[in-house]
């Protein structure tokens, strides 16, 4: 299998509080992998995956992700590196006043995406997660495992061959939980990589991937599966039941989110890429004359 993400004798020092949240970090993971990251509070896992999205920069070190490397990469470049990357944050980050189509057509439209490719991936994913009847609905009329779903489709939405999950279940029930890791399970059968934080061990035992242990900044433990955890596995009648109903603040934050993030020269893409049909369809007339 092929390397896709190398940490090498990575320490991150916070110098305004003195903090170090990681300690001479090192770890591989491998394409197709499904990963599960646990610790608690405080163990460094929120700022390694600020540097697995380059948010944040190591004090020494290197990193080297989807064949970027994260020491030397131009800033400009970033846009291109995160695209790379499917992100499920634990509070959905859901554009309130857009309906589910649209939140998960946005992460398309910002990069540029030609509305026909939208169109026909859009209803795909829905169909994948399983809301193709919830198309039309805004984010507060969805359940907290539907919200989910949603952030989960969008992250999928431009291929990326990467997700990485930050808590995804932790705003809802232990059936909900099931079936979003269930849905992630099934995407890394698919060849693509998982990358998944959770506090939740009974889910780590239930589906017994590799699991990373970190504490006080450093790997405790790195296991091939969830043999070694002593906790039961989730067992559920009918996993699919939709228990609960959970919902999200109105913020217009994730909009402004993925543009800074993501849509870093779309209008010039677009423009030149209509300056090139232009051309095209001039040659071709002035070939007929």
């Amino acid at each position: 299998m092929l390397l896709l993400i190398k940490f090498e004798s990575v320490s991150k020092v916070y110098e305004d509080t003195n903090t170090k949240a990681l300690n001479n970090f090192s770890v591989e993971i491998e394409t197709g992998e499904f990963v599960f990251i646990v610790g608690s509070s405080g163990a460094g896992k929120s700022t390694l995956l600020k540097l697995m999205m380059r948010e944040e920069v190591p004090t020494s070190g290197t990193i080297n992700i989807n064949g970027f490397d994260l020491n030397n990469i131009k800033k400009s470049k970033i846009p291109y590196f995160r695209r790379t990357l499917g992100i499920v944050f634990q509070d959905f980050r859901l554009i309130q006043t857009m309906n589910v189509y649209d939140n998960v057509a946005y992460a398309m439209r910002v990069i540029g995406s030609r509305e026909n490719a939208i169109r026909k991936r859009v209803p795909y994913l829905l169909g994948l997660v399983g809301l193709n009847s919830k198309a039309r609905s805004k984010p507060n009329q969805l359940s907290g495992g539907e919200q989910q779903r949603v952030a989960l489709a969008r992250a999928l939405a431009n291929n990326a061959n990467t997700i990485i999950a930050d808590e995804p279940t932790g705003n809802v029930d232990p059936k909900m939980s099931y079936e979003i890791v269930d849905l992630l399970n099934h995407i890394n059968a698919d060849g693509t990589t998982v990358i998944m934080v959770t506090h939740d061990l009974h889910l780590v035992k239930t589906f017994n991937h590799r699991v990373i242990t970190i504490k006080n900044g450093v790997i405790e433990s790195d296991y091939p599966d969830a043999s070694h955890i002593d906790v039961e596995p989730y067992k559920f009648d009918n996993p699919e039941d939709a228990v609960g109903s959970y919902f999200v603040e109105e913020s217009g934050d994730d909009l402004d989110y993925l543009f800074q993030n993501y849509a870093i020269d779309v209008v010039d893409d677009i423009e030149s890429e209509d300056a090139e049909v232009s051309s095209t369809q001039s040659s071709e007339e002035a070939d007929a004359e």
